[in-house]
């Protein structure tokens, strides 16, 4: 017994001595990395901080770095944060995972705040559910291949490559069984998109990624690929968005792979560049012509995507339509806010170019009815449009479909962590590093896309079901009112009154 203490004994001693020793071995390696650290901030130029408060310095750095985090969690209240503020996140978090979206003893939005949208509940509401399902609405009836849908929430353009492959597998699967549409960006048609099944928009950046030749011009043969495809339902080409009107962009040669320059249409390890605008588009004219050209060669239903900069412009357009015949105009237009985001773009084009959502849309549609073109243009809207509430704005205003982005990253568990621009997205949504995407589980997220538009659906034909309507295209100007800076409300009939039509004199 005796023998087997000392050897234990012995055993703790040493021990003891490791960590001992150990601990000596940090602390030295930390006194050397600390006075490492002190030698470099005094010598360089680039930081004051760093160089008046040497190693010390260095933590403000770090507490700047951390607190975009900490907010949104301990010190944001629930409407503060922006873009999206936690009430808004956990709506639709919550409506992904099909879980109770109901809410406790008040609002924290205020509801008097100037610009704020409130609904005008009906005296006596309709009897029964909730709204009925929305009505189907033919885009482009004069096609060869019109299509028609009843899905007024759909997914907005989001280009494979910019979104990892099991977050468009995610996507399109959800959507499908959803049965709202999902659009593939400017990135062109990866076997991605199409093995959920999903209805397709192929959208035409200014690239023309997947539908041109190695010089970037516009192919008609490819054109006839991507429409052979019956998943493919429509054409939208993109002049702008949102959060970057005018501005190219470039993926760089280490990222275009085999796989991502087969799917674009480039040259593999090249640096792949988009133009800020389409270079074969000058004019409204211009633009008209290649609609027309892709709606002949596709047979498909063709429109566009554009921030309004001003309301001149939509009169410059809806007139070089009408000069052509009411038969060349587009049979959608995308209207993209100034609200609209992306996976990067610089500050001063995200915060200070284009007209809000707010402005542009009802001006879109005031000045298509007052040209007479309202019956053969849809209107789709889009810009942080990922709540049920602001999804029946912008269809009392009038549009006919509504498309998201950031909501549908929301579903598939985007957590705002503002790493979109970089390789390190957390969730694996915007990330192509594998130890990243594999925390991403498509199956699973499908359903999570699939329960967030019914739940938009729901809830939009809820208050639908308050104003008195059984659906909810059936909301109009009539059913909303704004707040005014004086905090009295207004209606949005008598803020956007119908404009007289042109000719009617």
């Amino acid at each position: 017994m005796n023998e087997l203490t000392s050897e234990f004994g012995v055993f703790i001693a040493t021990a003891m001595d490791i960590v001992a020793a150990l601990f000596i071995l940090v602390m030295g390696l930390l006194v050397l990395w600390v006075m490492v650290t002190y030698v470099i901030d005094v010598t360089q130029t680039q930081q004051t901080i760093r160089k008046n408060y040497p190693v010390i310095g260095r933590f403000r750095y770090f507490f700047e770095h951390i607190g975009e985090f900490f907010r949104q969690y301990f010190f944001a209240m629930d409407r503060e944060e922006l873009p999206f503020n936690r009430a808004q996140r956990a709506w639709a978090y919550r409506a992904a995972k099909n879980v109770d979206t109901t809410v406790a003893f008040g609002s924290t939005d205020n509801i008097n705040g100037s610009g704020r949208v409130l609904f005008v509940n009906c005296a006596f509401p309709t009897l029964g559910q909730d709204g009925v399902a929305p009505q189907p609405v033919t885009i482009g009836p004069d096609c060869t291949d019109p299509y028609i849908t009843a899905s007024f929430m759909n997914i907005s353009g989001m280009s494979y490559g910019a979104l990892s492959k099991p977050a468009v597998l995610a996507l399109s699967a959800g959507a499908k069984e959803a049965g709202c549409w999902m659009n593939t960006g400017e990135g062109g048609l990866s076997p991605y998109h199409l093995e959920g099944g999903a209805d397709i928009v192929f959208q035409i950046g200014t690239a023309k990624n997947g539908v041109r030749d190695l010089e970037g011009n516009l192919n008609d043969d490819k054109l006839r690929e991507v429409a052979a495809h019956p998943e493919v339902k429509m054409f939208e080409i993109k002049m702008s968005q949102g959060a970057k009107p005018g501005k190219g962009g470039i993926l760089p040669a280490e990222k275009v792979t085999a796989e991502i320059a087969g799917i674009r249409g480039i040259e593999i390890g090249q640096p792949a560049y988009s133009p800020n605008r389409h270079t074969d588009i000058n004019s409204f004219d211009d633009l008209i012509d290649m609609i027309n050209r892709i709606r002949t060669v596709t047979g498909k239903p063709t429109g566009f995507k554009m921030v309004v900069g001003a309301p001149s412009q939509i009169d410059d357009l809806l007139s070089a339509i009408l000069a052509r015949g009411i038969e060349f105009a587009p049979d959608f237009i995308t209207v993209d806010g100034a609200e609209g985001g992306t996976g990067a773009a610089p500050m001063p084009l995200i915060d200070s170019v284009g007209m809000s959502l707010r402005e542009s849309l009802p001006i879109l549609i005031d000045k298509l009815k007052q040209y007479g073109l309202r019956e053969r243009v849809k209107v789709v809207a889009s810009g942080k449009l990922i709540t049920p509430g602001a999804v029946a704005w912008a269809l009392c205003v009038g549009t006919d479909f509504v498309t998201s982005a950031r909501g549908f990253m929301f579903a598939l568990g985007c957590i705002q962590a503002l790493q979109c621009n970089k390789n390190t997205c957390p969730t694996g949504i915007t990330t192509h590093d594998p130890k990243f995407q594999k925390g991403l589980h498509p199956g699973t997220k499908a359903i999570r896309v699939t329960n967030y538009v019914n739940n938009i659906v729901k809830e939009v034909g809820m208050i639908a079901h308050s104003c008195g309507v059984t659906s909810p295209r059936a909301l109009n100007r009539t059913h909303a009112r704004i707040v005014m800076g004086n905090g009295l409300t207004k209606g949005m009939d008598e803020i956007f009154p119908e404009l007289e039509k042109i000719g009617s004199k």
